[in-house]
């Protein structure tokens, strides 16, 4: 069952229940200071800060997370979580604006560092088995231009592991300046484990991938009158424009990497309504700290 808006406020209504919530996330078996590795400190709680006793190092609990050096109460930042994993849909800048009281600049970031810290802890798993990939073309075409493949939009390499009763499973997206075999074979042993059976169409770059120890299926096809090849994949790819189109209503080649990653993380973590808030409030502390400029640059 989904965590409702009346229980988050009851787990984290308060500054207080969001630092001691951070502090147990962030240290499970007690502080450890993070200079010299002992557990003695003293609680500084006019400043928010932890010091060892050993070697008067201060510590916070969102230092080294994504919410280092935040001015924003952590009452926002988890709000801000909670509305991101909740909501299949997810939510824009403005809205989050809107919802948390802050400025839309302050709301990008805060969404961004959020999904930063997704694709940060989604890095740690690979595809497994029987496995789909394809790849798709996002944002407008340049004027006069055509569509699909030989466009200026974005290219994507999307991938999908599904179950021995071929459901979907595990996704992952990765923004590429092109679809060629480097960039297949190089997103393939990054992302899919070589025991996999990998389901592809018809395009030469895939070839390669057999070369590379995997078990390749290879097919050139019509979606229409075969619908079944590289089913999962198709309805991603529909379901992740729609998603992209319909909430930030379309988005350059910059920042999307990270859109791309929210969806996944939500997608891969569909089933597991009843801690998504806790798993993604450790997503952000165990993703290291990233700042602003680093986002647009």
């Amino acid at each position: 069952m989904e965590m409702t808006l009346i229980e988050y406020q009851k787990n984290f209504g308060t500054e207080e229940q969001c630092r001691e919530y951070l502090f147990m996330k962030r240290w499970p078996e007690g502080f450890i200071c993070p200079k010299c590795g002992k557990n003695e400190y003293f609680n500084i709680k006019s400043r928010n800060l932890y010091q060892c006793k050993s070697c008067n190092r201060q510590a916070s609990v969102t230092a080294g997370t994504v919410m280092d050096k935040t001015r924003t109460p952590l009452v926002k930042w988890f709000l801000a979580i909670y509305l991101m994993i909740e909501d299949k849909r997810g939510i824009s800048s403005l809205a989050l604006k809107d919802k948390l009281g802050v400025s839309y600049t302050t709301a990008w970031t805060m969404s961004n560092k959020i999904r930063y810290a997704m694709g940060k802890r989604d890095e740690d798993y690979a595809l497994d088995g029987i496995v789909e990939i394809d790849e798709a073309f996002f944002g407008a075409s340049s004027e006069g231009g055509k569509r699909g493949r030989g466009t200026e939009k974005t290219a994507v390499l999307v991938s999908i592991s599904l179950t021995d009763e071929r459901k979907p499973c595990y996704a992952k997206m990765k923004v590429v300046e092109t679809v060629d075999s480097e960039t297949v074979n190089d997103f393939a042993e990054t992302n899919i484990t070589k025991t996999s059976d990998v389901y592809t169409d018809g395009l030469p770059v895939y070839s390669s991938l057999s070369e590379k120890g995997y078990v390749l299926f290879q097919k050139n096809y019509d979606p229409k009158n075969q619908p079944e090849h590289l089913h999962w994949t198709h309805i991603i790819i529909s379901n992740v424009k729609a998603f992209i189109e319909g909430t930030f209503h379309g988005l350059d080649s910059l920042h999307l990497q990270r859109y791309l990653n929210e969806f996944c993380y939500r997608l891969n973590r569909r089933w597991n309504k009843h801690d998504r808030v806790s798993r993604l409030v450790s997503a952000c502390v165990g993703a290291g700290k990233i700042t602003y400029h680093e986002l647009t640059g």
